[in-house]
């Protein structure tokens, strides 16, 4: 594409964005000739404007998913270690983690110890909550054992 007809992409856009009452087209394309643009020019960045916006996004971003926003108490901070809080996090924006299952995690976690929590025992933790809420074999609770089913067993 031409390096004008960009410019009066822009221009074109800039009058439409400052709420320019323009009562037709009419006017702007005046305005443009008399700015020194030709016709041909001015046609094609109409063109363009107009391709643009009749054709359908093919790419349509997934729709905004809104989690609600959780902070960590300073108590849960002092409790959980940066690994644990991170780990909560991450299965929370995948979406495996329900807010009242993370909740009863927190809760079990800071209350079974008087020191810092890691990530080990934040993952069973995790595991064991997710199992009394779900079935055995899910997907999720797989996930969050990873590799060492045996210990989780034991």
């Amino acid at each position: 594409m031409n390096e004008r007809i960009l410019i009066l992409v822009g221009i074109i856009a800039r009058h439409f964005l400052s709420g320019d009452d323009f009562s037709s087209t009419e006017e702007i394309v005046d305005e443009l000739l008399e700015a020194g643009f030709d016709d041909d020019e001015i046609r094609q960045a109409f063109g363009w404007i107009e391709q643009i916006s009749l054709q359908p996004s093919s790419d349509s971003p997934p729709p905004l998913r809104q989690d609600p926003l959780r902070l960590f108490a300073p108590e849960e901070m002092r409790c959980l270690s940066r690994a644990a809080r991170g780990f909560l996090i991450r299965l929370r924006r995948q979406g495996l983690l329900p807010p009242e299952i993370e909740e009863e995690v927190i809760l079990r976690a800071c209350l079974e110890r008087d020191g810092e929590v890691g990530l080990s025992e934040v993952r069973s933790i995790t595991a064991l909550a997710l199992f009394t809420s779900q079935r055995s074999d899910s997907p999720v609770i797989a996930h969050i054992i990873g590799s060492d089913r045996k210990r989780a067993y034991h």
